[in-house]
């Protein structure tokens, strides 16, 4: 009896740090992410990837994105034929070249730096879509039932965590440079370094069948499939009924991102204070992954009415947030940008600063959320990789049509009252699959 109550006792306490353990597992994995896609999002958020002009960028985003949306929707599969290591060590390597493009860009402005930022952006998708499923398979199918939540939101705080401390390199090494158009190359070699680094980490992690629960169970080992199993399971995502009903969330989960760090990061800011800002957004994730992932977990005994708490508060704050997001836009216009905003500006510097802060919040919760509903759907990791690709695909084809409105010179206006429709569309989706 004494056995028991110990072993239940073991349950119920905090997870052990054994390196074999689900929790160091999603750590080592958020790492990955905190020098990879975690500094990609800090060279991103800046707008126009730091440079004079968004088109590079803008393209540069669509071609990653598109093949994103391709390799999203195949990663997972391609995860399950060839494991986590590999898998994840090639994709994340893409990230090195496509900062590498950016300094290369900077030397050649021309036809022949853009057709390398576009070459980058295309190969960066494609290892982009093995990574977040491999990324997304741990996060989900690793933690216990009654910790996913904390799980997801311990991985989204180290993963932002990497892209508030690389918006500190843009900041830092441009402080000097107030009135510059663009960052300088030592920007741009920061990130390469710290991205190589993210790559040789997911050597560090241990094969599914390696890792073990508190309570002793085992993670769902990966057996290895076959090409023809997957792209039949595949295909079958896109006639699950759950998955259908979030693809406008998924689609809404990376639209964003163009109107905040093109429309309004880069249309209202200094170079120097992009790279400011982008500290406090990405901060900005850490809290609001960190409060959404322990209300999923803790709010109510049921899971159904934790959901339902989680989409709510989502669901307010959104509304709130683009309703600021557009009484400021209707201060200004794509043709009619107002002084660029310096982090010394003063008052008028407060309320742009609070508002892209609050966009920071919002993406966090928005995603964490979106993670949070597949992670109760299975445990199984072969499904949740594939749930993972299907998530990351079908988010960057919305990524690659927002990019590509920007591209377009699309008003941002139009941007916003898209971005605030997808938000307004996805909720009562969400609720259905609870």
């Amino acid at each position: 009896m004494g056995v028991a109550v110990a072993a239940e006792s073991e349950k119920r306490g905090a997870p052990r740090l054994r390196y074999n353990s689900p929790l160091v597992q999603v750590i080592l994995i958020g790492f990955v992410c905190f020098c990879c896609p975690g500094m990609f999002n800090a060279l991103n958020s800046m707008g126009g990837g730091g440079q004079v002009s968004k088109t590079a960028s803008n393209n540069a985003n669509t071609a990653l994105y598109a093949t994103f949306a391709v390799f999203g929707v195949l990663g997972g599969g391609i995860y399950n034929l060839l494991g986590p290591r590999f898998t994840l060590l090639f994709g994340s390597s893409f990230y090195v070249l496509f900062a590498g493009s950016y300094l290369f860009y900077n030397h050649h402005q021309d036809a022949k730096g853009d057709a390398f930022n576009i070459t980058a952006g295309a190969l960066l998708g494609m290892g982009a879509g093995l990574l977040w499923a491999g990324q997304g398979a741990i996060m989900m199918s690793y933690p216990p039932e009654r910790l996913k939540g904390r799980y997801i939101s311990i991985f989204w705080s180290i993963f932002n965590l990497g892209a508030m401390i690389g918006g500190f390199l843009p900041f830092g090494l441009n402080y000097n440079r107030p009135n510059a158009q663009s960052v300088n190359d030592a920007t741009y070699i920061g990130f390469m370094v710290i991205m190589s680094f993210g790559s040789l980490l997911t050597l560090a992690l241990l094969t599914p069948d390696r890792v073990v629960r508190d309570d002793g169970s085992r993670v769902t080992a990966i057996r290895y499939s076959n090409p023809f199993t997957e792209g039949w399971e595949i295909l079958k995502l896109f006639r699950t009924p759950k998955l259908l009903l979030l693809a406008p969330a998924c689609v809404a989960s990376n639209f964003f991102y163009t109107y905040q760090f093109n429309g309004f990061n880069a249309s209202l800011f200094n170079v120097r204070t992009r790279g400011f800002n982008g500290v406090f957004y990405w901060g900005a994730q850490m809290l609001g992954a960190t409060v959404l992932g322990f209300l999923l977990d803790a709010c109510h005994p049921r899971r159904k009415v934790r959901g339902f708490v989680g989409i709510a508060v989502v669901a307010v704050f959104g509304m709130v947030t683009w309703g600021g997001g557009l009484a400021k836009q209707l201060e200004y216009s794509r043709y009619d940008l107002p002084p660029e905003l310096d982090f010394k500006s003063g008052p008028e510097y407060a309320g742009p600063f609070i508002l892209f802060v609050c966009y920071g919040l919002l993406d966090a919760m928005y995603q964490t959320l979106c993670y949070w509903t597949m992670g109760a759907l299975t445990d199984d990791a072969l499904a949740l990789s594939r749930c993972a690709g299907f998530y990351k695909g079908v988010q960057s084809a919305g990524a690659a049509v927002a990019w590509q409105l920007d591209a377009h010179k699309v008003r941002f206006l139009v941007q916003l009252l898209v971005n605030w429709g997808l938000l307004v569309l996805s909720v009562p989706l969400l609720m259905l699959i609870m």
